[in-house]
């Protein structure tokens, strides 16, 4: 089932990350912006995501963005994702680390 928000889609993709499920990030991921594989970091160990800031992104958009927190053994990584409709399910499109 597709994602009805942004913000659920990037839940989604995190618990992803955290499961090292190649294909539903790629699947996820719009067709412009896709690479042909995910790298996932060796010994990387995800323990938490925390939402810091939604714009747009409901079931009344075409594009969302989300910013988050999402915290590893040792640190954390800050993104302000943006996502697109395709077909009228939520992709993610790319990201820009924040501060």
């Amino acid at each position: 089932m597709a994602a009805p928000t942004a913000e659920t889609l990037m839940r989604s993709r995190y618990s992803a990350f955290v499961k090292r499920d190649e294909g539903y990030l790629l699947r996820t991921w719009h067709p412009r912006t896709r690479p042909a594989r995910v790298d996932f970091e060796p010994g990387l160990r995800w323990t938490g995501l925390e939402i810091l800031k939604t714009t747009d992104g409901s079931a009344f958009h075409s594009t969302g963005t989300v910013t988050f927190r999402a915290s590893y053994r040792g640190g954390a990584l800050h993104e302000r994702s943006r996502f697109e409709r395709v077909d009228g399910a939520w992709v993610y499109v790319d990201g820009e680390f924040t501060e």
